[in-house]
């Protein structure tokens, strides 16, 4: 893989949560797509390329510091850069 190839993949783990250790301002501010078990999804509050898992919100339940509750799922997952168009490299599982 081509050191360009590497800079146009996502990471393989991000959060939209600013208080995660996964959170990336640059990367989100850039626009991920993320395509989960073949479907391409807007709701994902974190994602793990590596580990096969997504996190979305639960409804509109939150726990008792406000924070949105998440329901974990397991399945494949595969993000790619949104601002590189429809022809971008994309990460999955290897």
């Amino acid at each position: 893989m081509s050191e360009d190839t590497k800079t146009d993949l996502p990471p393989h783990r991000l959060s939209v949560n600013p208080g995660s250790e996964h959170f990336d301002a640059d990367v989100l501010q850039r626009g991920v797509g993320i395509r989960f078990k073949g479907k391409q999804r807007t709701d994902i509050e974190e994602y793990s390329i590596d580990e096969n898992w997504v996190r979305v919100q639960a409804g509109k339940t939150v726990d008792r510091k406000g924070r949105p509750l998440t329901l974990k799922l397991t399945g494949p997952v595969e993000a790619w850069y949104e601002d590189l168009g429809e022809d971008a490299p994309v990460a999955k599982a290897g």
